[in-house]
């Protein structure tokens, strides 16, 4: 088989999995406000893939490359096709929007107007609060021979408009930038009535050209660039230069242009010609551009319109002994492992308590933390801070190169080596992205290491959304690795030999393909393989999984969302299924799980922070644990039997074709694992 037909596009298996996000606001079982959040979110999903993803395309384009990729398409053919795709879903979500999610919200008594549309009372109310909080942060900037045409930054909304000077009929164009500032979406007295802030501003043009004549005015947005450029090995100050490329984010080329239907082609003209953009990086809508601005009704308060709410539960062994606030986290460890499941289970009082107590504990020696993505309230980085006054050894690795968290990771590091904690950037060429808490403390002359290692970040609001797995425990062997991997993060050391962990990007890579093998030498019948992640990219592993399957190992795949690997091919995949689970969480976990790896037919499972992309198993330092306490294993297997089921979430991949899994609808994987989370948690009698 040609090896072209063997893989599936990147980016078009990413597309797949934003129209899936767009499927959740399309079914009429997501309750109402959750449509129009999952509107938001594909939005901005498809903001971030052409500021990363398709800029680099046009990059590498420009540099004229033209090396296909595994699937056998260059830069400029899947250009090409992207174009074409995101011109169909945006339509598809355009009418999604004004067809159906609409009406539902209407309703519900919660309605979208047009300035046409609205009384005189109610533009009377919009004509005052334009007064006083629009129209004094607007500048309207003219083009003509003494006026360049000004920059528009990443991502604004902006209105183009066409005046008519009456002196000598003479027309000209300007740009009112529409304020980030502002919500996207102005709510009316009522609190459940919104227009769209643009329409509020063009309603009042005339008093920003007085005098003249406004002829025209469509809306436009602009995407650039957004990628980090940085050469580390030439930056001496990688915190500076970091900061530099976030300012220059906004400068970065322009990549793609949204246009307002009705805008003719005389301003069309004009907006790609100064930004550079052709027609096939130009998107016409008839909703408003940007949904992303739909968070803003979200946070109405109408929970009767949204998922019932859940609270993360406590599970039985860490709540506290009557009598007490908390129980002492390390002893439990010394017990056995804890492995947790976010959001079903408390962030709070699990991973953020081990810091909290180890931050107080004056046995505590020494506390170690990766931080990749946190919270702007992190109660973990304020104990990193109270532990470092207290004169504990505290060591935080912060990643600043975390896309789009750059800013807020400076600020924290900053805030961090003020309060006298150790701080490191990572390695040169290196994202770290493992998930390690490391805790040192002295117990009966000896010191004791408690660790936890997770798949998801330290970070309490999105533990609050996404779905995450991770292991709290003393085992001596994980914690003098985790020890390791914070010298070879922080010191000068490379040649690093692992007991229990495996890490990215000396080890992972080779061991997960010597697991891989081990189950085509298994018994006839017993080799299996089940994982779960978010992406599956590399091409080495596709092949290794190909030929498992061949050799009739099952091969279980549960994606939520790139999978380059093709199944269910008659002679390449037959063994092998791939499902996506995509629901009121985001599935952020990964496991992995051999059946044989343990030898004589034991299985092995590990969770931890890297999905099967050649960034991640080459380019980045990730961290799997191996959940060695066999209830805890069962659990795990509980999970993955959970997605594996499910009838009400989950797609399933045939060839290169999602199709919504259809059953009975008995097994949606998060309400059964938030019922589990509860007997879990329960007293036992």
């Amino acid at each position: 088989m040609d090896a072209a037909a063997r893989f599936q596009n990147r980016e078009l298996s990413w597309l797949d999995f934003n129209q899936r996000v767009l499927a959740l606001a399309e079914d009429t079982v997501t309750p109402p406000l959750e449509r129009a959040k999952f509107l938001a979110i594909f939005s901005q999903n498809l903001d971030e893939f052409f500021q990363v993803r398709v800029a680099g395309l046009k990059e590498q384009v420009d540099a004229n490359i033209r090396t296909p990729t595994a699937d056998g398409l260059t830069p400029a053919e899947q250009l090409d096709l992207i174009g074409g795709e995101v011109e169909r879903v945006s339509r598809h979500a355009d009418r999604v929007f004004l067809d159906e999610v609409i009406p539902a919200l209407a309703a519900e008594g919660i309605r979208f107007s047009s300035w046409n549309e609205l009384d005189s009372q109610d533009q009377a109310f919009l004509a005052d609060l334009f007064e006083r909080r629009i129209y004094p942060v607007l500048t309207p900037l003219a083009v003509d021979p003494a006026h360049p045409f000004p920059y528009i930054s990443n991502l604004s909304l902006n209105l183009a408009v066409i005046v008519i000077d009456p002196s000598d009929g003479e027309r000209r164009f300007a740009r009112v930038k529409v304020p980030p500032s502002l919500p996207r979406f102005v709510v009316l007295a009522d609190g459940e009535r919104f227009v769209p802030l643009e329409q509020v501003i063009a309603a009042h043009l005339g008093g920003l050209f007085p005098g003249m004549q406004v002829e025209d005015h469509v809306a436009f947005r602009v995407t650039r660039n957004a990628d980090l450029d940085l050469e580390e090995e030439e930056a001496e100050d990688l915190l500076a230069a970091i900061e530099l490329e976030v300012r220059r984010r906004r400068f970065g080329r322009a990549v793609r242009l949204d246009v307002e239907a009705g805008m003719s082609d005389e301003v069309l003209a004009l907006l790609q010609r100064e930004l550079d953009l052709s027609a096939g990086d130009t998107f016409v809508h008839g909703s408003p551009i940007d949904l992303g601005g739909l968070w803003a009704v979200y946070a109405l308060d109408r929970p009767d319109l949204k998922y019932p709410e859940f609270a993360p539960v406590t599970q039985r062994r860490l709540q506290p002994e009557e009598g007490s606030t908390s129980p002492n986290i390390f002893a439990v460890l010394r017990r056995s492992d804890v492995l947790v499941q976010h959001p079903y289970e408390s962030f709070a009082t699990s991973v953020e308590e081990l810091i909290v107590q180890a931050a107080a504990d004056p046995d505590v020696l020494a506390i170690k933390q990766t931080l990749y993505r946190t919270s702007g309230d992190s109660p973990i980085v304020a104990s990193l801070i109270r532990a470092a006054e207290a004169g504990k050894q505290v060591v935080a690795l912060v990643e600043l190169k975390a896309r789009f968290d750059e800013a807020n990771n400076i600020e924290w590091a900053r805030r961090l080596e003020e309060a006298g904690v150790h701080v490191v950037y990572g390695l040169v060429g290196l994202k770290t992205h493992a998930k390690v808490s490391f805790v040192a403390r002295s117990e009966g002359g000896e010191i004791r290491r408690y660790c936890h290692l997770g798949t998801g970040n330290y970070n309490s609001k999105t533990a609050r959304l996404y779905e995450d797995i991770g292991l709290l425990t003393c085992d001596e062997s994980i914690g003098a690795d985790a020890g390791h991997l914070f010298n070879f993060l922080t010191g000068f050391g490379r040649q690093v030999d692992y007991q229990a962990l495996l890490v990215a990007p000396d080890h992972l890579r080779g061991r997960l393909i010597e697991l891989i093998r081990r189950e085509r030498r298994a018994a006839p019948g017993t080799g299996s393989i089940t994982l779960k992640m978010n992406s599956l990219v590399d091409p080495e592993i596709i092949e290794e999984l190909y030929a498992a399957a061949a050799d009739g190992v099952s091969v279980r795949l549960i994606i939520r969302g790139i999978c380059c690997l093709r199944p269910g091919v008659v002679g390449l995949s037959d063994g092998i299924t791939v499902r996506s689970i995509l629901g009121r969480y985001l599935e952020h976990s990964r496991v992995f799980r051999f059946a044989n790896g343990g030898g004589a037919g034991e299985p092995v499972v590990y969770i931890g922070s890297a999905d099967l992309m050649p960034r991640n198993l080459d380019r980045r330092v990730e961290t799997l644990v191996p959940v060695r306490d066999p209830s805890l294993r069962a659990r795990v297997d509980e999970v993955l039997d959970i997605c594996l089921a499910d009838d009400v979430l989950a797609w399933e991949l045939h060839d290169t074709t999602w199709k919504k899994v259809v059953g009975v609808g008995e097994v949606d994987t998060h309400l059964r694992l938030q019922d589990r989370a509860r007997r879990a948690a329960e007293p036992r009698v």
